[in-house]
């Protein structure tokens, strides 16, 4: 017994839980980020640009030597939200698990693609100088740090060379540690984790997949344009773009830093509309926002590497975007979110998912990377 009122609450899981939630939470969280973390607001402007629908596509794919089509991807995928968009119309969208048309649903990881989209931005505001500029000359806080010597650059392409740990399964992991400090909500508390680590490889040298490294990204955009990485979003893309819903970033603590690398709120067709952003080469109207060749440096694959070596089954990666053998530019996140740009083709597919992790992955029998490329492929084919 207690003095308390018997009001009713809300029960969200633990955010230091976030990468080791069962299935059945997954889907509840994934939605409910703004209810787990700290948030701030990505305002839409006063008018949305307009999506046209046209067909509807039915892609048909085979696994294991049996025929699948749409709602069998969407329920052996966990896929919560599917939309494709072909030149510039609505050709396929669909919800489950929860998920509705003005849900912001977790981007995981695809927001370290946006975040570093602003760095394009940045640079074309002439507040960043050069790509090559050590990351230490906008943030003094990693001064004789790891990370003193560098590059913006180096960061971009996650080849910092410092030696961190992204394994979602090891509670003491770096990820996990940089997970505990964003739901303890801790002030200043991931930058002295950044401060911590040693360095493993000189920097520019070698790919290791780091989220600390896209939250010194944000950090490095609020730091030299003098705005909230939130508020320089809104102006730059989310407002004149025509984005339909608010967004959100979520924050190291309350009315800290935003986390450029993980765990904003989107809606699905928002998630459409940036990679239309991107395919229209970072033009709106006729005014560029990103330099003139930056969408193409940062769909070059400046690490190669093998489709086993990593859990996209990427053949390289850019300036924060994981890039395709065919080419295209992906924003991926966990447990199954992805923004797809394929330039050659117009066409931009995003999906939101509940993809089960271990332990409660291991009884799963779907093969969930051949059932994702498996799927791509007949999109690609139906709008042929």
């Amino acid at each position: 017994m207690t003095d308390a009122i018997a009001y009713p609450r809300v029960v969200v899981p633990a955010g230091e839980d976030f990468l080791l939630l069962s299935p059945t939470e997954q889907a509840y969280a994934y939605r409910n980020v703004d209810r787990m973390f700290a948030t701030r607001t990505v305002r839409r402007g006063g008018s949305t640009r307009q999506l046209d629908r046209r067909a509807e596509i039915l892609p048909n794919y085979e696994i294991d030597g049996r025929s699948y089509g749409v709602e069998d991807y969407i329920h052996r995928a966990n896929v919560a939200g599917l939309l494709v968009l072909h030149n510039n119309s609505i050709v396929l969208e669909r919800y489950s698990l929860g998920l509705e048309e003005g849900t912001r649903w977790s981007s995981m990881s695809m927001i370290k693609s946006l975040t570093s989209t602003l760095i394009g931005a940045a640079v074309a505001d002439g507040a960043i100088a050069s790509l090559d500029d050590s990351v230490s000359t906008y943030i003094p806080q990693l001064r004789a740090s790891a990370y003193d010597s560098v590059r913006v650059r180096d960061v971009l392409t996650m080849s910092s060379g410092v030696d961190w740990t992204e394994d979602y399964v090891d509670r003491n992991s770096h990820v996990n540690r940089y997970s505990k400090s964003l739901g303890d909500k801790v002030p200043g508390g991931v930058l002295a984790l950044m401060r911590e680590l040693s360095r493993k490889h000189p920097s520019g040298t070698t790919f290791n997949y780091n989220t600390g490294d896209s939250y010194i990204l944000g950090c490095l955009v609020s730091a030299a344009t003098g705005e909230t990485l939130a508020d320089y979003m809104s102006r730059k893309i989310w407002s004149p773009f025509g984005m339909e819903f608010d967004a959100f970033y979520t924050l190291e603590s309350e009315g800290g830093q935003e986390i450029g690398g993980s765990r904003a709120g989107m809606a699905l067709r928002d998630f459409g509309r940036f990679g239309l952003f991107i395919l229209g080469n970072g033009l709106i109207g006729n005014e560029p926002v990103l330099p003139a060749n930056w969408v193409s440096d940062a769909s070059h694959p400046w690490f190669r590497f093998g489709a086993d070596t990593n859990r996209y089954g990427a053949a390289g990666y850019g300036y924060s975007w994981w890039i395709d053998a065919d080419g295209a530019m992906v924003a991926v996140g966990f447990a199954g979110q992805s923004l797809y740009i394929n330039r050659a083709k117009n066409v931009v597919i995003v999906t939101l998912s509940c993809h089960p992790q271990p332990p409660f992955s291991l009884g799963y029998s779907v093969d969930l990377r051949a059932e994702y490329y498996a799927f791509k492929a007949a999109v690609l084919r139906a709008i042929s």
